[in-house]
């Protein structure tokens, strides 16, 4: 028994048995200073710029889980417009990728959180590896 918890041990430090599928990925989302860090298992993996919403427009602040995730999404609420990578966190708000990269860094959206593109992608991956259920996104001022 000694031996197996051991080597159960040994595994798990050396990050062979990832507690990712049980663990949570949480996106930090700061409005103020317009990043997103992104934590895995309580590490800093990521800090990205992003863009939310610009003057007119909110984004909204708290604690949400993901309920849904679309690859190839568009919205039907602003005409059609590209969304890809989206994770939806609460009714039509999402994590998603844009291509006007010149503003990330500055408010510019009409409430969603953008991302460069290969940002998104990673964040979309890294949803679908954890589950919807353990994906956070944590907004503040």
């Amino acid at each position: 028994m000694h031996r197996f918890l051991a080597v159960v041990l040994t595994l798990l430090a050396f990050g062979f048995l990832s507690g990712a599928q049980a663990g949570t990925i949480t996106a930090r989302i700061s409005l103020s200073s317009q990043t997103m860090t992104v934590t895995d298992g309580g590490f800093v993996r990521h800090k990205w710029k992003i863009s939310t919403a610009r003057r007119g427009y909110v984004t909204p602040t708290g604690s949400y889980r993901a309920y849904w995730a679309s690859r190839h999404h568009r919205s039907r609420k602003y005409d059609n417009a590209p969304m890809p990578y989206a994770i939806f966190f609460k009714g039509g708000y999402a994590v998603h990728a844009t291509f006007d990269l010149k503003r990330l860094g500055r408010p510019a959206s009409h409430g969603c959180i953008r991302l460069h593109p290969n940002n998104a992608a990673v964040f979309f991956s890294l949803a679908q590896k954890y589950g919807l259920r353990n994906t956070k996104v944590i907004i503040t001022r």
